[in-house]
């Protein structure tokens, strides 16, 4: 019996290292089309490797999901973020937990994970071969026959498909001719362009608690934001871009967002804090005094748009300065001209149909024999460890089952 795994990121090494494990007597040979493996897992965290995170709840976890919450429940029930740890660190790799919730190697260096997953790989007896690319997949009576370039062909019994997201429908087109329904890919986790907007001079600046919505939709995220030198970026604008990632493709990437500087403060707080302060700190210039936890640059930004000189006390500040600078601070408009995607992590909302895939083993309905694993499936996972732990929970199963 033999298994070929189609793909040599974090789902393809976990699924091949999976079944080996799991099944001993299997032939498993892992390809991958480029001469590189496990770029992705190099490359994630700052080339740290956001592991996982440490949210144990499987309720809690599956609502950082855009795509897939409903159906990951039944495979987070086979192997979760707990199972993850264990797994890791039963091979020596010790994890830690940082504030946000966020796992990394305790090394804090993606190479401790490259590693051991090769490792693994390489003492279960997985075969890697590497500048392999399928050319073609075909289903037969006894299992499938994998097409090389120079026509040269490879029979197996099963195939477990772990060939990552596409930024094009075409990318999945071998997979539709053999009879999956496939969710047309567009672009997630990605940050905000605004061109032309003096909001970029405040580059470096990083507001920790903000609120942002898109106007004339119910997306709405809070948490930190990063203003760059080409706009809006930080974990709630990724955020935003994954849970809208369909409704934004459709505007075409442009459109409105509001911020809320102060986060969970409203209008009326604003306007509160801001009597309190002109009534305590009168004779005080505003631009020396800020009523807010926000970064000194972007209070002198606001104040500036809101028509607030540098030496205007609050005793003299004017009725429509004041409702300007309250405006800028609890719902400033922004006019977002497209996107900005890291493409070493990029990650795509669209593949493979969760209708179409047992999630409790990972076979396909319409194709048995194959399975899938990771991002070639229509799920991904907001920015924090999600994405990997569906790679590594779908990828176990994958292997384990078939």
């Amino acid at each position: 019996m033999e298994t070929a795994v189609l793909g040599g990121g974090a789902a393809g090494f976990f699924a091949a290292i999976s079944c080996k494990q799991h099944h001993p007597e299997m032939k498993v040979v892992l390809y991958e089309k480029s001469e590189k493996l496990l770029a992705k897992v190099k490359v994630s965290g700052g080339g740290r490797c956001n592991v996982t995170n440490a949210c144990f709840s499987t309720s809690q976890l599956v609502k950082n999901y855009p795509r897939g919450e409903k159906q990951l429940r039944k495979s987070y029930e086979i192997f979760n973020v707990a199972d993850t740890i264990k797994w890791f660190e039963s091979r020596g790799v010790k994890l830690k937990t940082e504030a946000d919730g966020r796992m990394f190697p305790v090394t804090d260096n993606s190479q401790t994970i490259i590693d051991c997953l090769m490792s693994e790989a390489e003492n279960l007896g997985v075969l890697v071969k590497t500048a392999s690319p399928i050319t073609g997949i075909e289903k037969t009576n006894e299992g499938f026959i994998l097409k090389f370039s120079g026509n040269n062909e490879k029979q197996v019994d099963k195939v477990i498909i772990a060939t990552g997201g596409s930024p094009k429908p075409e990318g999945f087109q071998w997979l539709a001719k053999l009879g999956h329904h496939i969710e047309a890919p567009v672009p997630s986790l990605f940050t905000f362009n605004i061109p032309n907007n003096d909001i970029t001079s405040l580059m470096g600046v990083a507001v920790e608690n903000a609120a942002v919505w898109m106007e004339k939709t119910k997306l709405k995220q809070q948490g930190a934001v990063l203003i760059t030198h080409w706009g809006l970026s930080g974990p709630a604008i990724l955020k935003l871009s994954a849970w809208g990632a369909r409704t934004l493709n459709e505007m075409n990437y442009n459109f409105s967002v509001h911020v809320n500087w102060l986060g969970e403060l409203n209008e009326e707080d604003a306007r509160k804090k801001i009597a309190e302060e002109a009534e305590t700190a009168n004779l005080k210039k505003i631009s020396n005094t800020r009523p807010f936890i926000i970064p000194a640059r972007l209070w002198l930004y606001l104040l500036e748009k809101s028509g607030i000189t540098d030496d205007t006390r609050w005793a003299d500040l004017k009725r429509e300065n004041k409702n300007r600078l309250i405006n800028f601070l609890t719902n400033h408009a922004l006019e977002v001209k497209g996107k900005t995607t890291f493409k070493e992590e990029f990650v795509t909302c669209g593949g493979v149909s969760l209708a179409d895939v047992n999630m409790q083993t990972m076979e396909s309905k319409p194709c048995p024999g194959m399975y899938f694993a990771g991002e070639v499936l229509d799920i991904d996972g907001i920015t924090g460890g999600f994405n990997f732990q569906a790679a590594w929970t779908t990828g176990f199963i994958a292997g384990k089952i078939l």
